[in-house]
């Protein structure tokens, strides 16, 4: 048996499949994901992701230590409750974890973390904050639930704290918005608008189940990963890990590399290859023939292996296969994908695939 969330009885009373996720016991589906999917993208939809993990940094200097934590800079966040998306690396410029950090106050920032990668990182943060005098504090006593799809702000603020109603109906995309021990950020993970929404564990089920009422659907793993997927957005473990520069993960664009002597976790290593043309390139693909493109499958031009799909499957909302790969840097245009000993044409496009319910590669 797993690790279970708050809403671990719910999920089987709605009728979820559960099955084993990085320790967890979490719903596959309700019955059927490719529903769920449609669901995010037309209507609203929901997601337990009480086992990501709330983390709370205090002090004095806590945006120094952030600012020396993470490869993104969070000097650019002047605006209380502003996001910011941001790696974070190890001194070999390997990818700890990748997350979203907020700006509360001056001593008070909010970060939210992976859960496969919760341990290690709380780890990591304790291991750099005495030198800043910063308070790590892991917020297990609180949950999270992220409403997703064109309507999901709509159901979902009549269901907040009264106090926090006004707010979170002002916010806007990548800011946040706290009431008492509630807090809602408009940020997500399937290409479409809504909030991810914390609050007290013992709180969870009755906005779970009023959410439910307000027609939402109940989603799980299988519709957050072909709508992330579909998004362009990378998961970590497959696309992305301690072994992996961001410079080749596609996540060029969360380095702030001004100042120029900011020294952050990580930069010595990876400013060694800032431009260096032989690293390899982070691209979408799209398969122009039959199959299913999954992760660690091998991609070649002509006989001359050329890279591997970091993850994969069947799109939805495109009705096609599609996969994020990393590719050697001469590769354009077209390549092939080894599929069951066959090789299977594919086309080389930009991520994202999809964004607010459109489309955004040719098909």
């Amino acid at each position: 048996m797993g690790n279970r969330t708050i809403l671990f009885d719910i999920h089987n009373q709605m009728g979820a499949r559960i099955v084993p996720f990085g320790g967890w016991d979490m719903p596959l589906h309700y019955g059927s994901q490719l529903e769920e999917h449609h669901a995010v993208r037309r209507v609203a939809g929901m997601f337990d992701v009480c086992h990501m993990t709330v983390v709370d940094l205090s002090g004095d200097r806590v945006r120094d230590f952030l600012r020396h934590l993470l490869a993104n800079d969070v000097a650019r966040l002047q605006q209380p409750g502003k996001a910011l998306y941001s790696c974070m690396l190890n001194e070999q410029g390997g990818v700890i974890d990748d997350l979203i950090v907020y700006f509360m106050s001056d001593s008070w920032f909010r970060m939210v973390v992976n859960a496969g990668t919760t341990e290690k990182d709380v780890a990591w943060l304790n291991r750099q904050a005495p030198e800043f005098g910063v308070t790590v504090t892991p917020r297990r006593d609180l949950a999270m639930i992220a409403v997703q799809g064109p309507q999901a702000r709509n159901k979902a603020l009549p269901l907040l704290p009264e106090a926090l109603r006004e707010p979170a109906a002002g916010l806007k995309p990548f800011f946040a918005a706290t009431a008492d021990d509630w807090f809602v950020g408009r940020t997500g993970y399937t290409g479409e608008d809504g909030f991810e929404v914390v609050m007290p564990e013992d709180q969870a089920v009755a906005f779970w189940q009023a959410l439910a009422d307000a027609g939402v659907q109940p989603c799980g793993l299988g519709a957050r990963d072909t709508l992330r997927l579909e998004a362009g957005m990378n998961l970590y473990g497959s696309d992305m890990d301690e072994n992996v520069s961001p410079l080749e993960a596609g996540l060029n664009w969360t380095i702030a590399w001004e100042p120029a002597d900011r020294a952050f976790i990580g930069r010595t290593a990876i400013e060694a290859h800032r431009d260096d043309p032989a690293n390899r390139q982070f691209v979408g693909l799209v398969l122009s023939g039959r199959g299913v493109l999954r992760n660690h499958q091998k991609l070649f031009v002509a006989d001359q292996e050329v890279g591997e799909i970091t993850s994969g499957g069947f799109a939805p909302t495109l009705e096609k296969s599609i996969a994020l790969a990393r590719l050697a840097p001469e590769v354009s245009g077209q390549c092939e994908v080894e599929i069951r000993g066959k090789r299977i044409p594919a086309r080389i496009v930009r991520p994202p695939f999809v964004r607010n319910g459109k489309a955004l590669v040719e098909l």
